[in-house]
């Protein structure tokens, strides 16, 4: 089982971070009860309505004993002749851990997706695979109680693997498992998440990457898998049996997160996502958004190139220097960039900057960091971890 932030290449150990680092991180409610399944139709509901006085924060004060989603692994079907088996468990969902600045805030229920040896995550596990595979997922659905779908886009399949039941009338009801077949024949970086009463589960977590890589491919010095989403906490509390009236027809965001964390939480090494590189690196991120809204992801002091969009690769002559790239729903762009300027610590953001929030606390949300190995060992990276949380 492999760490999802990286490939093994672009990892740097704990151990690494500990030998250098003395406190050392790599790059979310006023009277309804939870919206529930008619287990006869498939169908859910919401309440309509918002409560005036609702802050985000408050999910945190919203109680369940869901056992804690876990860091995303990335899980290679290449090493399983394209089999895997998927299930859905209730979790609750750390965006800022106890001992990170601002802490701790939650999600009280979240639906994480996770392997049959796994742990449930937000996002759920990166599936990678090589161009041409023949996949059998399983869905094993006999650890929840709503119907539930596995949809991925981009990839030719069947009518009936589509995983809409919109189209096909197909879904795997709680108690039930099902499999799909699909062959990797699009290579790229393509999302999947389940397509039953979409706007609350892909809303609830039910959503993550697969990346088939085409059968030439060579990787870079370091690669990152990176999934930005904006939520409004209503919904986990309203789920989780909170006093609070929710309706996605009044969605306001208030977390906003990079893979499942917002900062700082999204620095600490092991439960956050910054990506650390060495001077002269080749550095490719898969950067994916799985929200609801648009995106301006910007870097600090590094210039990259969009090499690929939405599994189609960028052609030579089509690619140009830029810092700021917009990423819109459904949307998936991978950029490269050579990690080539004054050794540091620098932020990757969306430029949207009331995303860089939690509540009325900035920076927070939707912000990671390039951070050189050359930089370990500064105050500054210190006092970022000790920000994050991480002790060491």
């Amino acid at each position: 089982m492999k760490h999802y932030r990286s490939s093994d290449e672009g990892m740097v150990s704990r151990r690494r971070l500990l030998s250098t680092v003395g406190v050392t991180g790599l790059a979310a409610l006023a009277g309804c009860t939870s919206p529930t399944p008619q287990p006869d139709t498939g169908e859910e509901t919401s309440t309509q309505s918002t409560g005036s006085n609702w802050q985000g924060s408050d999910a945190t004060d919203v109680e369940t004993d869901h056992p804690y989603t876990s860091p995303p692994e990335v899980f290679d079907l290449d090493e399983t002749n394209g089999d895997v088996t998927l299930s859905t468990v209730a979790a609750r969902h750390q965006l800022l851990g106890d001992e990170t600045s601002g802490g701790p805030w939650e999600l009280p229920e979240v639906w994480a997706w996770k392997t049959a040896d796994g742990e449930p995550s937000v996002p759920g596990p990166v599936l990678r695979v090589t161009e041409g595979t023949e996949m059998e997922i399983t869905y094993d659905n006999t650890n929840h109680t709503r119907p539930h779908t596995f949809h991925v886009h981009a990839l030719e399949k069947s009518w009936m693997d589509d995983g809409a039941p919109t189209t096909t009338g197909q879904q795997i009801a709680g108690g039930e498992t099902g499999t799909y077949e699909i062959t990797a024949n699009v290579p790229g970086t393509h999302l999947y998440h389940c397509h039953f009463q979409t706007q609350n589960h892909l809303d609830m977590g039910m959503y993550g990457i697969l990346r088939v890589d085409p059968v030439d491919y060579e990787p870079p010095d370091k690669e990152f898998f990176m999934t930005v989403k904006d939520w409004d906490s209503r919904l986990s509390a309203s789920m989780a049996g909170g006093d609070v009236d929710f309706s996605h027809r009044d969605r306001n965001p208030d977390v906003f997160t990079v893979n499942g964390r917002a900062a700082p939480y999204s620095l600490h090494p092991e439960e956050g996502s910054p990506m650390i590189v060495e001077q002269g690196d080749r550095v490719r991120v898969h950067l994916t958004n799985n929200g609801y809204e648009s995106h301006s992801m910007h870097t600090h002091n590094h210039r990259f190139e969009m090499v690929e969009k939405d599994g189609s690769v960028i052609p030579d002559g089509a690619r140009y220097k830029e810092d700021v790239i917009p990423v819109s729903p459904a949307e998936r762009k991978t950029i490269e960039f050579t990690a080539d300027a004054d050794p540091g610590i620098y932020a990757m953001h969306c430029h949207k900057v009331n995303h860089v929030m939690n509540g009325d606390r900035y920076p927070g949300g939707m912000l990671t960091g390039i951070v050189y190995e050359d930089a370990l060992e500064t105050e500054q990276f210190a006092d970022l971890m000790a920000n994050a949380g991480y002790e060491g």
